[in-house]
């Protein structure tokens, strides 16, 4: 008999991943004491409908690079097979399949918590997985009526002032992002051409 796993679910659009993401992912896995976190990139982000996004196999592909052989990570292609928009319920009923007996927490950022009431079914994500909300020393984030105490974990993680839009922009401006992105990730980009227009 296996032991049941304790699985943070780490989603975005990856566009490009970074060294804030890694970071994150890390500080939650230690202070969750989780066996692993999966990233998944997002297929189509119903948030972005009409964006401009990178193509789900190259976000993949840079998600893998950054992840490398860190034995905490592992990559999840679950929404880039999936047809249609990327909700993260979907994601999270399939995940309960996988990890039967196990427990996941879902990783989402303040700000993506003050809108999880706009999600969609945000009643059932909450019954799927407990919400591991990654604050900055400074602020205030309290659980809800909705997101009740024992489904809610605060967790507080290192500063890193990085956004993959400040990455597109500088790259758009021929600026150096070297050290904001994994050495294989920055290789994937310029050996692609991405986010020069």
């Amino acid at each position: 008999m296996t032991t049941p796993l304790h699985v943070g679910v780490f989603g975005g659009t990856f566009d490009p991943i970074h060294v804030g993401h890694l970071i994150v992912a890390g500080d939650v896995a230690e202070a969750l004491d989780l066996d692993r976190v999966l990233f998944v990139p997002a297929g189509s982000p119903p948030h972005k409908q009409g964006d401009a996004v990178t193509p789900a196999p190259l976000r993949v592909a840079m998600v893998e690079a950054a992840i490398g052989d860190d034995p905490r990570f592992e990559l999840s292609t679950l929404e880039v097979s999936r047809a249609g928009p990327s909700y993260t319920v979907d994601t999270l009923r399939q995940l309960a399949e996988v990890y039967g007996q196990g427990s996941l927490s879902l990783l989402i950022g303040s700000d993506q918590f003050r809108a999880f009431a706009r999600w969609k079914d945000p009643e059932t994500v909450v019954d799927l997985a407990q919400l591991a909300v990654v604050s900055r020393a400074g602020e205030t984030v309290e659980p809800t009526d909705l997101v009740p105490e024992h489904r809610f974990r605060r967790v507080e993680v290192t500063r890193i002032d990085i956004s993959s839009t400040q990455i597109r922009r500088k790259i758009q401006t021929g600026r150096s992002v070297r050290h904001m992105v994994p050495d294989p990730v920055l290789a994937l980009i310029e050996s692609n051409n991405l986010y020069r227009s």
